[in-house]
Order: C-alpha cells, then structure tokens, then sequence
C-alpha cells in the first residue's frame, strides 16, 4: 500500500551502556491525506519513538530498520539535504510542551518566519503578512507576533505550535501529546482547531496521546501500543468502546465514563507496570498484566488478527491475542514470535 504514510515492519533500538533497548518491535502503520490515526499506549509504549523516528529526530546511535514510505519516498534512505527539504513541507511535528520547544528569548512572528525562510516557501517580503495569516488561522490576532513565548497563556502556545507546523503546507501532521498540558476548554478548543484544519487543507493527521477519550474524539482510527508493537488497531470507536485485545480494553476501562456512577466511584486501573523493553517476558508481551492468559500466551508472540473477519477472511480492526485468532488453528499459526500471519499479510 502506497499513500501519504505507509510504515512497514519499523524497528527502533536504543543504544546503552547495559546493552541494546528495542524500543519499537515491527509497527505498521498506513494514512492518506485527510485521513486521522491515534496511537495510544502507557509511557514507554514507544508511540513518541514511532513519531521521532517517521522525520529521523531519534538521538545519534540509534538503530532504525524497516520502511517509512512519505509520499512513496523512503525516509530512512534519503540524504541529509532531502530530509531536511522534507521537515516542515512533507511533514511537521506539533511536540509535547510548547514551552520547552519554542525558543524564550526570540518573538513569536520569527520563530513562524524560520521554517518558511529556511525553505523559501514564500517570498521574503511576504514572510511577515504570512505570519499573520498563520496566527489567524489559528484563533490568535496577528499582533502576538511581536510576542515572546513568556506572554503567552499555555493555549495560546500550543496554537503557535501549531500555526509553526503548519507554516510550509506540510501534507502530514505529527501531534505528539500537543494537549496533555492543557486544561479541558482548551484542550476542546485545540482539538476542534486541528480537526478543522485537518478537513480544510486535506492533510493527515498522527495524534499521539495516553487519552483514548481525546482520540476517538478527534481520530478515525486508533492504534493501540504496548512494549514496542501495536496489539490493536481499527476504527476509533470500535477501538475505545469495544476493544478486542485485553490491554486496549484495560486502558479504556480506566476512563470514568460520564453518566456511569459505577466507573466514576470505582475506576479500574491495570496492575503492575509495562515490561523492561531490554528485558521483555517470553511470548505475549502483556501476559504478566493480562487476567485472561492462558499457558500458551507464555511461548506465543501473537500477531495481528483480524477482529469477526467476513466470509473472505478481512476485518476493519485487528488485534495480537490468541482469543482473536481464528480458532485454535491461528494460536498454532503464531508459535514463532515475530513471523507474520496470512492474515495479516493479506490486509
């Protein structure tokens, strides 16, 4: 499959001391333009390594295999002077904390202006009036460009983040946990900004976030992470309100859900913590956490099923747990961790 996105088999180790840290394990991933996935999953799951790794922002000495197809281009294989002509115009990223990544001492209107004068995108007597025209489409009067970051609330941050990634008209947009800081009215504001600018440009849209409420309020799909490999992925309100796989059905137990008083006094949280990624349990990755393990989960590293396939064998959602596999037949299908079932293959 060739679209705006297309990520097969990604593979990312950490380097270290104490040895070598896989912090991803063979993700895929696929979007079109105007399309919107989620990727959800505790801290250290990996989803913030997947978005480092799709524009090469990992540190030095970091392994990366697999294919990250950006428009049909090969991201892991381009040239230094290609992949910088790539960030910002093929694809941008709205990071975590607008505060740490905006420079403090430095306006507003030149920390927008860099990316459109580092790629000439705009001729250079039309920087300022693009500026401004960024910072409206973004619900913030021109004026704050002569701003500094100090001046601003932590929404109206975030909004400059955003109006930064989308400077150069990138076809893709990588949000990493760009609400998490915010409080809800604008965490809300900022999620209808991104939804609307998604549908009006006809960009795509990677939403990184721990909420899965946030991502099926805002996502198509969502893709569900644990230990470095997606267990569950599908349509975002199957995926939240139905979940196959028994950790995308602890994480989204976790929520109160409005108008539920059971979940509201009593939330369920999920026992234990994620695996050491340099030292992961043997088969199923969540099986020392998971209340339905079986013994076959301790030898077998399931792949992605489909979810109640159609009589031709395909399904909107898939999930890695040996209760999603056709029958029996598919736990002995997956006996050899890593290998990729029929199934899968033939999404």
């Amino acid at each position: 499959m060739s679209g705006l996105l297309d990520v097969r088999d990604l593979n990312v180790i950490y380097t270290s001391g104490a040895g070598d840290v896989p912090a991803v394990r063979g993700v895929d991933l696929s979007l079109e333009p105007g399309d919107t996935l989620g990727v959800a999953g505790e801290s250290g799951s990996g989803k913030s390594t997947v978005a480092l790794a799709l524009l090469r922002l990992l540190p030095a000495g970091t392994r990366v295999t697999g294919r990250i197809l950006l428009e049909g281009e090969d991201v892991l294989t381009m040239k230094w002077g290609r992949l910088r002509a790539v960030r910002w115009v093929g694809a941008s990223v709205v990071f975590q904390g607008a505060m740490h990544s905006l420079n403090p001492v430095r306006r507003i209107g030149d920390q927008i202006a860099e990316p459109l004068l580092v790629h000439g995108t705009v001729p250079a007597k039309r920087v300022e009036e693009r500026v401004a025209e960024l910072l409206e489409q973004v619900g913030l009067p021109a004026s704050r460009a002569q701003d500094h970051p100090h001046r601003l609330s932590g929404g109206q941050r975030q909004r400059v983040m955003i109006a930064m990634a989308l400077a150069c008209e990138p076809r893709l947009i990588i949000a990493d946990e760009a609400t998490t800081a915010l409080d809800v009215m604008i965490q809300a504001q900022i999620l209808a900004l991104l939804e609307r600018l998604v549908e009006e440009n006809g960009i795509g849209m990677l939403m990184i976030s721990h909420d899965l409420s946030v991502l099926s309020a805002t996502c198509k799909r969502v893709a569900v992470m644990y230990a470095g490999r997606i267990v569950e992925e599908g349509p975002a309100h199957q995926v939240v309100h139905d979940p196959a796989h028994p950790y995308a059905s602890a994480l989204s137990a976790a929520f109160p859900k409005i108008g539920d008083p059971a979940s509201r006094l009593a939330p369920r949280g999920l026992p234990g913590d994620p695996p050491d990624p340099a030292d992961p349990p043997s088969g199923c990755a969540f099986r020392p956490r998971c209340a339905v393990a079986e013994t076959v989960c301790a030898t077998v590293d399931p792949p992605l099923w489909p979810v109640r396939p159609d009589e031709s064998g395909r399904s909107e959602r898939h999930a890695a747990c040996v209760h999603v596999g056709s029958g029996r037949d598919g736990i002995e299908g997956a006996s050899t961790p890593g290998e990729t079932s029929t199934e899968e293959t033939s999404r």
